[in-house]
């Protein structure tokens, strides 16, 4: 029987990847058949990429904080003293990424500037706004905490990000209701957010107690966000009684029956918000003066656009090309699979990245290959080849996976 806490570690993750990507190479997916022989033209397109967009090799986290405005940061956390920008970064980076899955192609964001602002980037943008205005704090200041959320209304979310009938985002009323579950989280969980006054800056001190001799774990990060944050997602799948969040069950073509004495054996843990998140929250901790340790225990990310690089360029191609015309739903199981064979593909993707480049894991992590990376990849074969850069295959998202 497979535990709930097996079912949170990045091991089941890429474990369950790897175990749809052999069905694919044996022909025994329903959606999709895969293409290993494109492996090095892809790896060489993501290098490429990298070399254009960070010619000195200097390639930063992929993390939400790239979505940002630098000039943005600085002037927020400039009075701050180390701890309290920690805390401050916490506060903003887990409702912005809590608010990052996919906008649509409609939407747009327009600052304060005049600068008009679209997907990841117009979500960080306005999520932002929305946090500078004190939106999330129950004292309008710079905090994001249990009341200031449960407070914030339906309304107010919508005004933030400037949605209308004429700019309509994707999943509005599931971005609100994550951040009112988030609040209330906040409020009964007083061993990773306070008593006083419940903060999501005060995961920072919980972390610190984590850690060994200044070093901290990622897959204590990612565990501790999937534990501490389940209540958030929807409750499409529920084992010992508790939500698994960004898990889904999955049937191999040709299987039958008998094939599935446990049907636990077939969930497939993508969980690609959280992950996104612990990459978020790992540069603040950094900046404490901790050291990350089990970096390479994190996966890739099942999304859209390292997805959409696997297909546009080859790796991946769907049985029935015509499925690209419609939408699909995000739990479907033609989105499962793509999902879960883009984390397996990119880890491929990523050795022989670092084969051609010679360089070690320690070197070139995946974290940065996601950066530099297969993400901008997806990204700019995707603007090559369909207009607004829309992914090769469209998702009805409801604003709580990705």
């Amino acid at each position: 029987m497979v535990s709930v806490s097996y079912l949170r570690s990045p091991q089941a993750i890429r474990t369950q990847a790897q175990y749809l990507l052999e069905l694919g190479l044996a022909d025994r997916l329903h959606h999709f058949q895969v293409d290993l022989t494109r492996l090095d033209a892809v790896a060489d397109y993501v290098i490429e990429i990298m070399q254009r967009d960070y010619p000195n090799g200097n390639i930063p986290f992929h993390s939400r904080w790239r979505h940002f405005p630098a000039d943005r940061i600085a002037p927020l956390l400039q009075n701050l003293d180390v701890w309290e920008r920690a805390k401050a970064q916490f506060d903003l980076v887990i409702p912005s990424v809590l608010l990052d899955a996919g906008a649509g192609r409609a939407w747009r964001y327009r600052d304060a500037a005049g600068r008009v602002w679209q997907r990841s980037e117009g979500l960080a943008v306005a999520s932002l706004d929305l946090f500078w205005q004190g939106k999330f704090s129950q004292m309008g200041d710079l905090t994001t905490d249990a009341l200031g959320l449960i407070q914030l209304s339906l309304n107010d979310l919508a005004a933030g990000l400037q949605v209308s009938a004429t700019n309509p985002i994707v999943g509005l009323e599931g971005r609100w209701q994550i951040l009112q579950k988030l609040g209330q989280i906040l409020a009964r969980s007083p061993q990773f957010f306070g008593s006083d006054r419940p903060r999501l800056g005060n995961l920072v001190d919980y972390f610190q107690c984590q850690a060994i001799d200044q070093s901290l774990s990622a897959v204590t990060i990612f565990q501790t966000l999937l534990e501490s944050l389940s209540d958030l997602w929807p409750q499409r799948c529920v084992l010992e009684g508790q939500n698994l969040g960004d898990v889904w069950a999955y049937t191999p073509r040709g299987a039958s029956a008998s094939d599935r004495s446990e049907a636990v054996s077939f969930l497939v843990p993508l969980h690609k918000l959280s992950q996104w998140l612990t990459y978020s929250l790992l540069e603040p901790l950094m900046e404490l003066g901790l050291r990350i340790i089990d970096l390479d225990q994190l996966t890739g990310l099942a999304e859209y656009r390292n997805g959409g690089l696997c297909l546009d360029l080859g790796l991946l191609r769907l049985k029935q090309p015509q499925e690209t015309q419609r939408a699909h739903a995000v739990g479907s199981v033609l989105v499962l699979e793509w999902r879960a064979l883009t984390i397996a593909l990119v880890d491929l993707i990523a050795d022989r990245i670092r084969q051609k480049l010679q360089k070690t894991a320690v070197e070139l992590p995946l974290v940065k290959i996601l950066q530099g990376g297969t993400w901008s990849a997806g990204r700019t074969i995707a603007q090559i080849l369909r207009p607004e850069g829309s992914p090769p295959i469209l998702i009805e998202s409801d604003g709580t996976v990705f």
